[in-house]
């Protein structure tokens, strides 16, 4: 009898181990969990934007119910958006929460819920407005490309972009003024206050829905060269005015927008844009009085309060 007994309590205690253990397996895998937090953190290619999160003391925000949407710049997109670790060591942590933020939307929105398009508003877990669209070619966010779609995640997807999303800091104006464009500033400036001028300019440009190809510095320098001229001062008011013109855009035209042909500016005229031919296979811009010096279009999507700017590195000439 008692040889018995011990048979019947071991195989007991081998169900019940048995059924302990398999317990403890689905607690496991219950434990687990693939927030927005977790897939950055396990990511290898997420570590600058781990380190963004952490110091913006954002990982229990993203570890939340949600849903939330995460336009997420891997760390190759820092890179090419020229921000190391260095630079966000320097930023401030509101700074640094304020941009990811930027890159947050308060809903779950999948690649095919993108409207066709171009630019459809959304606001972002910040509260600023970001613009998606869908077209041929794939998803952008303010013209960026969206590289990887629809990562799930238990609260929510992201989606890995290209380039780090950049909050507008003012209007086209007050873009130019903080981005160094000083010669941009002072033909504007002219334009707007010199007698013959346009003494609407500057507000237009400050207010309206425009896209802006704007000249750098160099550009303006190599203008002045041309004319054989020394200062902006010396280009007669009128000329001013209409190369200006010349450089505006109706609405918001990001990068994704652009396509090979013509593109109709504000004041009349068209120039030619071509997505392939400047230096490296870059977009370039050629005026009709540009012949066939091309101006390479060196920065793309730099977003303002009341549209969009892109660098050129040449003037254009209508």
């Amino acid at each position: 009898m008692k040889k018995k007994s011990f048979f019947i309590n071991s195989a007991m205690l081998v169900v019940m181990g048995s059924l302990i253990f398999s317990s403890c397996k689905k607690d496991d895998t219950a434990a687990k969990s693939n927030t927005i937090t977790d897939v950055v953190v396990s990511g290898s290619s997420f570590t600058t934007l781990e380190s963004a999160v952490i110091k913006a003391d954002l990982q229990a925000t993203l570890s939340g119910t949600g849903p939330f949407t995460v336009f997420a710049p891997d760390d190759a997109a820092f890179t090419a958006s020229g921000i190391t670790t260095a630079v966000l060591n320097s930023l401030t942590a509101t700074q640094v929460k304020n941009i990811l933020l930027y890159h947050t939307i308060g809903s779950k929105i999948l690649a095919a819920d993108v409207p066709a398009g171009p630019n459809a508003k959304v606001i972002t877990a910040g509260g600023d407005s970001v613009f998606v669209t869908k077209n041929a070619t794939g998803v952008y966010i303010n013209g960026i490309k969206v590289n990887t779609a629809d990562v799930p995640a238990d609260n929510g997807v992201i989606h890995i972009i290209g380039k780090v999303l950049v909050p507008a800091s003012g209007n086209i104006v007050e873009t130019a003024v903080a981005g160094g464009l000083d010669s941009l500033v002072k033909a504007v400036t002219r334009a707007t206050t010199a007698p013959g001028g346009d003494p609407t300019l500057a507000a237009t440009l400050g207010s309206a829905r425009l896209t802006v190809f704007a000249p750098t510095n160099a550009a303006f320098t190599q203008l002045l060269t041309a004319l054989g001229l020394t200062k902006i001062d010396n280009i007669p008011v009128a000329t001013l005015l209409a190369v200006l013109r010349y450089h505006v855009v109706a609405g918001r035209a990001f990068s994704s927008d652009l396509s090979n042909g013509n593109l109709a500016m504000l004041a009349g005229g068209n120039t030619t844009i071509n997505l392939s031919n400047g230096t490296s296979g870059g977009p370039t811009i050629t005026g009709n009085g540009n012949a066939s010096n091309k101006s390479n279009i060196i920065a793309t999507n730099i977003v303002c309060r009341n549209g969009v700017v892109h660098l050129i590195d040449r003037v254009l000439l209508p």
